[in-house]
């Protein structure tokens, strides 16, 4: 009972992994948005923007991608998977505490344009780090 092929469990991983690009992609846009609102006539939102694309296209090279396919091998070489098996238990630790922690950043920058512009910046490089080193799921065979 609950055993899951490998397949199934690459699969939920790449779920959660294009989940985090999809809502990080939102909640910094809202971010940048609000920012934009605060002082329109800043350069900073456009440097955000163009600053966490940049710094999540250098973590997907040298980070996400090598954690990407360490997570891919770890499911080939599991016995018998089961269908929670396609994250390690502290990975799921740790996406609950930076969940919070991002939502609790984001609660604080509302009305401040420099920890808007911040916070946007993280999570547009994490959502982009995601994006960039997603396509380790599609190269792996079957």
């Amino acid at each position: 009972m609950f055993n899951a092929s490998p397949h199934i469990l690459k699969r939920l991983a790449a779920l959660v992994w294009y989940s985090g690009v999809v809502i990080l992609l939102i909640k910094s846009g809202r971010l940048l948005l609000e920012a934009a609102q605060i002082d329109p006539d800043q350069p900073w939102t456009w440097l955000a923007l163009l600053g966490g694309i940049t710094l999540g296209a250098i973590k997907a090279r040298y980070i996400f991608g090598k954690l990407c396919i360490k997570n891919l091998q770890r499911i080939d070489m599991l016995k018998q998977p089961k269908i929670w098996n396609f994250y390690r238990p502290h990975f799921f630790i740790f996406l609950f505490l930076m969940v919070s922690l991002g939502a609790y950043l984001s609660r604080i920058a509302h009305d401040d344009y420099i920890m808007l512009i911040s916070v946007a910046v993280i999570d547009l490089a994490i959502a982009t780090a995601l994006l960039g080193s997603s396509y380790i799921f599609w190269k792996q065979p079957e």
